[in-house]
Formats: C-alpha cells, sequence, structure tokens
C-alpha cells in the first residue's frame, strides 16, 4: 500500500499560527473517549493533557492534573503549561535536519566524518542509517535496568554532560541498515551534526530552531534542552504546551507547509513516515525518527516516554495529541485508545 496523500490547508481556515480555531464537538464518542483518559489512571496514567484537531480546528481539549515542584505549589496543567516531550523530540529533530537537507547543507546519504569511527565498519554508517535507527551500534535503550542502560547513562550519568560523544563511543553491533535497534544516542549524533553545521554553539542551534521551525508555525512556547556542550538533546528535550505540540503536528499533516511557505523540503514528510522497520520487541512500524501505526488511514506518530504522543491521520485530517506520566505496563492501552480515537473520528 502506498503513502495517503497528506491534505491541504481547508479553505477558510486559518493557519493557527497566533491562535487555533475551534469547532464544536459533534461527536459523542470522541467527548467520552476523552473523558475516558482522565477517569481511570489504573488504566491510562496520569493524563495531563489530550488534544484533538480535524480540518486544523480544536474539537476536543481536555487538562488536568498538577506538575510538582520542588520550590513551591505542584503546578496546575493548563492550556499554557509547557510539557516534557521525551522523544517526540526525535521527530523534531528530524524536522531540522529537513530544513538544513532543503538549504543543500547536508546529504542524508552521506557518511558521518567521525575521526574514531574510520578504523571499523562505523565510517560506512550514513546519515540515513541514524535516523532510521539502522546503523549497527551497540546502543541499548532501556528504561528500566539501569545497570544494562545505556540510554540512562546517556542522558543522567557519565554521558550528560556530551550526550553525542557517549552515543558515538558505543561499538559496532551489526553492519549499517542490517538491524533496528532503536536509540536515543543515534538521534543525538544527528543533533550534533545539526548543530555543527549551523555553528554557534547552543545559541546558535537554539536561535536556528526558533527562527526556522517553532517561530514560523507559532510554537512560540518550546524550549528545547541542550548539554554542557552546547548540543541540543534531540533524542529527548523538547518542552511545549499541547497546542504547541500539535501545531508541530499540523507542519508534517500538511507536507512541510506552512501558510504558504514550504519549511521543510518536499518528500521530508514522506522520509519519516515511509515504513523501514519492524520493531521486534512491541511489533510497531518505524520509518525515520517517526513511528507508524500501519492503520486503513495513513496514520503517524510522534512517540515519547510515559506515552506522549502527536499522532497524524492523512485521510481523516486529524491530529491527537496525549501528554501524561503512563507506565510501560499500560503503554497498550494508550495504543487502544489512540485508535477508538481515531475509529470515533471516522465513523462520526
Amino acid at each position: 500500500m502506498g503513502l495517503h496523500v497528506l491534505p491541504p490547508q481547508p479553505v477558510g481556515v486559518a493557519w493557527p499560527t497566533r491562535e487555533w480555531q475551534s469547532a464544536p464537538c459533534k461527536s459523542r464518542r470522541l467527548e467520552a473517549l476523552l473523558d475516558l483518559m482522565f477517569e481511570d489512571a489504573t488504566v491510562y496514567g496520569e493524563t495531563y493533557a489530550a488534544l484533538v484537531v480535524r480540518g486544523s480546528e480544536i474539537v476536543a481539549e481536555r487538562y488536568s492534573g498538577a506538575l510538582p515542584n520542588f520550590v513551591g505549589p505542584a503546578i496546575p496543567v493548563d492550556i499554557d503549561t509547557p510539557l516534557l516531550s521525551w522523544s517526540m523530540a526525535k521527530s523534531i529533530t528530524h524536522a531540522a535536519v529537513g530544513i538544513l537537507k532543503g538549504r543543500g547543507s547536508l546529504d542524508v546519504t552521506d557518511r558521518l566524518s567521525v575521526p574514531e569511527w574510520q578504523q571499523d565498519e562505523r565510517r560506512n554508517i550514513r546519515i540515513d542509517d541514524l535516523l532510521a535507527m539502522r546503523d549497527g551500534l551497540d546502543f541499548v535503550e532501556d528504561y528500566i535496568d539501569g545497570e544494562a542502560s545505556d540510554v540512562i547513562e546517556m542522558l543522567f550519568g557519565a554521558g550528560a554532560d556530551d550526550v553525542a560523544r557517549y552515543a558515538k563511543a558505543k561499538p559496532v553491533a551489526h553492519a549499517p541498515d542490517e538491524v533496528f535497534n532503536y536509540s536515543s544516542g543515534s538521534t543525538n549524533i544527528v543533533a550534533r551534526l545539526v548543530g555543527d553545521i549551523v555553528g554557534g554553539g547552543e545559541p546558535g542551534m537554539r536561535r536556528f530552531l526558533t527562527t526556522e521551525l517553532f517561530g514560523p508555525i507559532g510554537m512560540t512556547s518550546a524550549d528545547p534542552r541542550f548539554d554542557a556542550t552546547g548540543t541540543f538533546i534531540g533524542s529527548s528535550y523538547v518542552h511545549a504546551t499541547a497546542r504547541d505540540f500539535a501545531r508541530f503536528g499540523l507542519l508534517y499533516l500538511r507536507d512541510g507547509m506552512w501558510d504558504g511557505r514550504r519549511l521543510l523540503p518536499e518528500g521530508w514528510v514522506d522520509h519519516g513516515r515511509t515504513l523501514r522497520s519492524i520493531d521486534p520487541e512491541n511489533c510497531r512500524g518505524y520509518g525515520a525518527q517517526w513511528w507508524v501505526v500501519g492503520d486503513e488511514f495513513g496514520s503517524f506518530w510522534a512517540s515519547g516516554y510515559e506515552g506522549q504522543m502527536t499522532v497524524c491521520v492523512p485521510s481523516l485530517d486529524l491530529l491527537i495529541v496525549r501528554l501524561g506520566k503512563t507506565d510501560a505496563s499500560l503503554g497498550p492501552n494508550l495504543y487502544e485508545w489512540r485508535a477508538r480515537v481515531t475509529q470515533a473520528c471516522a465513523e462520526d
């Protein structure tokens, strides 16, 4: 099956650069599903925000709970509360690479010129292999077993001050483009490359993201985080409101176009949403820094630890954003909820 056509902006609906338009929810099923998400933490964990957009209009929206605040009272969550992306940041990194590709500043088929890689098979790793999580590096993405986990050590341990250096030091386990291995380290190597091309350290990269990506789509709350070397931690750390994550999703749903301007080069969204691998651990499809649902609607999604999601559904011109804190054991319940929301929008 080919890729589903990405829908254009509906005539007469303003781009949500400054404000989102809202439309009355005509689906009782959809309202009930959002209510359900917040009613039972034993099923879905703690949900902070849930947002549904159809045809660039918000048709359902909920907020609840409070964020811990170690210097005062807990912070209530509302439309203005920035929330953590976790690995949805990987999809933002994909956008940053696309912008540079559109400028002609990089070619994803190029191999990385990492000096310590030149003496072994790592010298054959391409940028595209890293984006598709098929680079062959021996990186363990485990959020439970701290003894075995590379991602915990990279983000919170010995690698925290220089995440890309930590990831680059991993040995080769497979030849490039042979085996899928989901790896935050791979994304941080790409983020370092993007930062090196942009130049200017953290200020330069922050300025690039703001002027070339966040600013043009009105994602004003977006706050990317950096390590001590000035590398954007593109695997894991962007804070933004639910509405701003929806703006990012809309950019991809609109094929990289925004209000008459092409921000991502033609074909770049397809690069991210084209199925390349099946994760052997959970049987889910993966493209390049985006997960691929594989349903009849052409859905693809940015996914983050503890159940963060920004879902793009092309055939329904639909976006679903959910942010919260959910244990991995409850993850299948979230995926079922997402599917039920999609089906409700398809049938109502």
